[in-house]
């Protein structure tokens, strides 16, 4: 699986899991830090750490093991870096606290409505 399918994966991963606003951008041309970000924003704490869970588990099942997770026992935002590929799950108010997509504007945002739901 190549890491723009993984990409893909994580993003339907997470609109299963009723993510909202799920965005993967490609910012390879922009930095040496990985190939694609993905955002996705919870409805509530509970939902953040599901939604981050879920992505674990599944990519597990297909032998893709997360590196680091960082903010676990963060109620607002947790990240999971699969070294190519960065997952930001935020709750409403982080998100629009560090607007990321902004951050990462450079990038090209990927269509992704064909794995939606």
């Amino acid at each position: 699986m190549t890491t723009y399918e993984q990409a893909l994966k994580i993003a339907e991963i997470l609109d299963k899991k009723i993510a909202q606003d799920i965005k993967v951008i490609e910012i390879t041309d922009v930095t040496i830090l990985a190939d694609y970000m993905v955002i996705a924003t919870g409805r509530s704490s509970t939902q953040v750490k599901a939604l981050a869970d879920e992505v674990e588990f599944r990519m597990d099942e297909l032998g893709v093991s997360v590196n680091h997770i960082e903010g676990h026992r963060s109620n607002s935002w947790i990240l999971l870096d699969y070294v190519d590929i960065i997952v930001n799950v935020f709750n409403e108010e982080a998100r629009d606290f560090y607007d990321l997509e902004r951050l990462w504007q450079d990038g090209r945002e990927i269509d992704i409505s064909e794995v939606l739901k």
